[in-house]
């Protein structure tokens, strides 16, 4: 890439009008989370800064992330990768392949070193040397480095990239980890999800694209505002928690009607993330809504705390985000008691009623 063209160029090049680049701004404000007073500072970023240049490498994963991100919707992927921002490397997505490929890529390190994005897709393999994971015919975690080195902000895509995934997961052969031991100082942003909501990826590339700057993390790296509520808190089925109304099994009549899947192992009470106001395919499903139990796939060891189906032991509806971590069972053992025995009684409260006034009615 030579010439280093800004949004606005690539929409005057392409003959689009004023009023669809401030549209293209409009839906980008929404997409990072951001309220509609921003939409100025979003455009006014949007013409004046060039396209940001994004090396995307891949570790120890399934291209599931990429999978997940060519399906965004608003706005279309095409349209990252096109107009939004210089996708320079990316094995899924690129149509080079081989040694010129890999050539390319180092020519972009250097050029436009402490200016680029890293994305990082997979997880790092470090038994044996990393053997395990080889990229360009040296291991991952040599690329990683190296890349990580001269990245003005690192994007960690995925429960891999994040934590190691299922990769990681007992007994894990390979030593595979998360990226961070092999970053440095440089900032990272967690997002993880096995895989990531497309838009949320586009956000918050976008963010780091416009703004220069990482978003507002929570303790654990991740963008607050994709990752600032549990799925439990914005999930359509919480007021038949509340109730004390569960579906005790997957094809029972409390199943068919909608009730709450919390005895049917659902981890919506400890996962963060955006499935429950964002969901997938331009909002038109999430795994809870087609009445499957949310498995807490951006949580770091949700391969280990199986079997899935499992009903929590512990849940509190008080813990802040913050406190979310390796110490949950611990900090919320006793919530569930209180929270659950209330929703029990007012069930059995509401059941006496409905009989009571069922019995003065034959009266």
């Amino acid at each position: 890439m030579d010439k280093r063209e800004s949004m606005w160029d690539v929409y005057l090049r392409k003959g689009m009008s004023r009023r669809s680049f401030l549209k293209g701004c409009a839906a980008l404000t929404a997409m990072m989370g951001l309220s509609s007073d921003k939409v100025a500072k979003v455009a006014e970023a949007a013409e004046k800064k060039p396209l940001p240049v994004v090396v995307w490498i891949h570790g120890h994963e399934c291209t599931g992330c990429d999978e997940s991100f060519i399906r965004s919707a608003a706005p279309l992927a095409s349209d990252v990768v096109l107009n939004e921002v210089a996708l320079e490397y990316d094995h899924l997505l690129s149509a080079a392949s081989g040694a010129p490929f890999e050539a390319h890529l180092d020519e972009v390190i250097q050029k436009y070193k402490g200016q680029y994005i890293l994305a990082v897709e997979g997880a790092a393999c470090t038994k044996d040397n990393g053997v395990y994971c080889m990229s360009g015919g040296h291991t991952f975690t040599h690329l990683l480095q190296k890349a990580a080195a001269g990245a003005a902000a690192i994007i960690a895509y995925g429960t891999c990239a994040v934590s190691g995934g299922i990769q990681a997961a007992s007994p894990n052969p390979t030593g595979s980890s998360g990226i961070a031991h092999f970053t440095g100082s440089k900032p990272v942003v967690n997002v993880p999800g096995c895989p990531p909501i497309p838009e949320v990826m586009t956000g918050v590339v976008m963010h780091v694209a416009l703004f220069g700057t990482v978003p507002p993390l929570d303790s654990e790296g991740r963008p607050r505002q994709f990752y600032g509520n549990r799925i439990h808190d914005t999930c359509y089925r919480r007021p038949f928690f509340d109730a004390g109304m569960f579906a005790e099994n997957f094809d029972d009549e409390g199943s068919k009607a909608g009730w709450c899947l919390y005895k049917l192992g659902c981890r919506g009470p400890e996962t963060y993330n955006s499935c429950g106001n964002m969901r997938w395919f331009q909002g038109m499903s999430y795994p809870i809504q087609s009445g499957a139990p949310c498995i807490g796939c951006s949580n770091a060891h949700f391969w280990d705390e199986g079997p899935m189906s499992r009903r929590l032991p512990q849940f509190s509806p008080a813990v802040d985000v913050d406190t979310i971590g390796a110490g949950l069972a611990a900090v919320t053992a006793v919530g569930v008691v209180g929270h659950a025995a209330a929703s029990v009684v007012q069930k059995k409260k509401r059941i006496a009623a409905e009989q009571a006034e069922k019995g003065s009615g034959e009266e």
